[in-house]
C-alpha cells in the first residue's frame, strides 16, 4: 500500500490527521532529507522506461564522445609525440667541421668504420655533387620538343644509406657493395626524377646522360622520410662520383642507431671516423623539431576536445527539454505534493535527483563506451591507447554535473508552480 509522505502535520486540517491516521494513509515526516530525494528520484525515474532510456542514450552519447574524443587526442598526441622522438633517437648526423676544405676529413669506407660500433644499426654517406654535373638527359641528344625540367640534382651515396634514411626500393635496386667497390657507371633514381627523364619501368634496359656519359638506371626508390629532397635526385656510387665526376670529400654521414643507444656512440663516432683528428667531426642528432610536435599535439587536444564539449553540450540540452516535458505532464503530481506540504524547494530537489540519477547512469554508460571505443580503433591501427583512467572516472562522475545544470531551469519552474493551478491543469 503507498503512503503519502507530507513535511509536517501541520500542513493538513485536524480532521484530515485523524482520518489519515486512523486508515494509515499518512506517514509523518518532520522534514524532506536528501536522501527521500534520492530514493524518490529513482523510484520516478524507474517507472518511465522509456524517458529514461531516452535521456541516458543522450548523456551517454554526450559523455561516451568526451571520453573518447580526449582518448583520442591522448593517443594521437602520443602517436606524434612516439613518431618525432624515434626519428630523433635513432638518427645521428656527422658533418666536417670545416665547411671547406680540399682534403677529406670523413674518410671513404666511413660506412664501414661506423657500423663496427655497438649500437648502430646502420650507416651510409651523402655528398652533393650537382656543382661537378654540366647536363643530365635520358637521351644522348638534346631534343628540342622535350617538355623543360628542372635538372634533377646528383649525389654519391654508399650502399647502406637507403636503409638508412628509411627509403623503399620501387623498382629494381638500390647501389650494392659490388657496384660502389668497381666504380660502376649506374644511377638508381628518385621518384620524382624518374618522372622527369620520363623513366616509368626497368624492365627493359634503361640509362640516363650525365656529362653525356652514360649510366645504366638500376631502380627507382621512393619514400626517404629523412632526406624527402632526394626523391627528385639521381644517386650514383660514391666511388663512381670519385672517378668521375671529381669528388674530393664526403660530406656527411647518416647513422642509425638504436633506441637510447645516442649517448654511447655519438662520442665514439669521431675517433672511430677519424681517430687521428677527431675535433675535425661534428656529430650531432638531428633536429626533432620539439615545437612543432607540441604545437601538433596541442593543436590536436584542442580540435578533440570541442568536439568532446560540443556532444555532452548536445546531452545536456536532450535532459533539459526531457525534464521540461516531464515537468508538464507531472503537473498534477507537483500540485498534489505542494497540497500536502512539499515546498517549492523539495520539489526542486526531487526533480534535480531524478536529473542526477539519470546523468550518473548516462555517464557510467558513456565512459565505458568511450573507453572501449578508443581501445578498439587504437587496436585496428596498432598504436599504443593512451587514456587517463582518472579522466575516465571524472567523465562518468561528470554526468551527474550534467543533469544537475541541465535540469536546473525546469527545477526552478516546477518550484514556482502553484498548487491550485497545478491541481486544475494536471491531470
Amino acid at each position: 500500500m503507498r503512503f503519502l509522505r507530507v513535511r509536517s502535520r501541520k500542513a493538513l486540517g485536524p480532521g484530515m490527521r485523524k482520518v489519515l491516521s486512523k486508515g494509515r494513509f499518512l506517514r509523518h515526516r518532520d522534514g524532506f532529507t536528501l536522501g527521500d530525494a534520492l530514493s524518490q528520484g529513482i523510484r520516478s525515474v524507474s517507472s518511465h522506461p522509456g524517458r529514461l532510456a531516452m535521456t541516458c542514450l543522450a548523456v551517454a552519447l554526450g559523455i561516451g564522445a568526451l571520453v573518447a574524443t580526449i582518448g583520442f587526442a591522448q593517443t594521437g598526441s602520443g602517436q606524434i609525440a612516439a613518431t618525432f622522438d624515434s626519428v630523433a633517437a635513432t638518427s645521428i648526423l656527422v658533418e666536417p667541421a670545416a665547411a671547406e676544405t680540399d682534403q677529406t676529413m670523413i674518410p671513404w669506407d666511413a660506412e664501414k668504420r661506423a657500423i663496427r660500433l655497438n649500437g648502430v644499426v646502420g650507416a651510409g654517406t651523402l655528398t652533393n655533387v650537382s656543382e661537378n654535373v654540366r647536363s643530365v638527359s635520358s637521351l644522348p641528344l638534346n631534343d628540342p620538343e622535350a617538355l623543360p625540367h628542372g635538372r634533377p640534382a646528383v649525389v654519391a651515396a654508399s650502399p647502406g644509406l637507403l636503409a638508412v634514411i628509411a627509403g623503399r626500393v620501387q623498382q629494381g635496386a638500390f647501389i650494392n657493395t659490388f657496384q660502389d667497390d668497381t666504380a660502376q657507371a649506374v644511377a638508381v633514381l628518385g621518384r620524382q626524377a624518374a618522372e622527369n627523364l620520363n623513366i616509368r619501368r626497368l624492365d627493359v634496359r634503361q640509362a640516363i646522360f650525365i656529362n653525356e656519359e652514360p649510366y645504366t638506371v638500376i631502380g627507382i626508390v621512393e619514400g626517404m622520410q629523412r632526406h624527402p629532397e632526394l626523391e627528385s635526385a639521381i644517386i650514383i656510387p660514391q666511388s663512381t662520383a670519385r672517378q668521375r665526376l671529381e669528388l674530393t670529400a664526403v660530406l656527411e654521414v647518416q647513422v642509425r642507431i638504436e633506441v637510447g643507444a645516442g649517448p654511447v656512440v655519438s662520442p665514439q663516432l669521431a675517433y672511430a671516423l677519424n681517430p687521428s683528428d677527431p675535433t675535425s667531426l661534428i656529430v650531432s642528432a638531428p633536429s626533432a623539431s620539439g615545437a612543432l610536435k607540441e604545437r601538433l599535439s596541442s593543436d590536436v587536444n584542442i580540435l578533440f576536445l570541442a568536439l568532446g564539449l560540443t556532444a555532452a553540450g548536445i546531452g545536456a540540452l536532450t535532459i533539459a527539454v526531457a525534464t521540461s516535458l516531464s515537468v508538464m505532464e507531472r503537473k498534477g503530481e507537483i500540485g498534489l505534493r505542494r497540497a500536502l506540504g512539499a515546498t517549492g524547494s523539495q520539489i526542486a530537489l526531487l526533480l534535480l535527483a531524478e536529473c542526477a540519477t539519470t546523468g550518473l547512469l548516462g555517464g557510467l554508460i558513456g565512459a565505458g563506451t568511450g573507453t572501449c571505443a578508443v581501445v578498439a580503433i587504437a587496436a585496428a591501427n596498432q598504436w599504443t591507447p593512451i587514456l587517463d583512467i582518472a579522466l575516465v572516472a571524472v567523465a562518468a562522475v561528470s554526468g551527474i554535473l550534467l543533469g544537475l545544470v541541465a535540469g536546473l531551469v525546469p527545477a526552478i519552474r516546477a518550484s514556482m508552480i502553484e498548487p491550485a493551478t497545478a491541481l486544475q491543469e494536471g491531470t
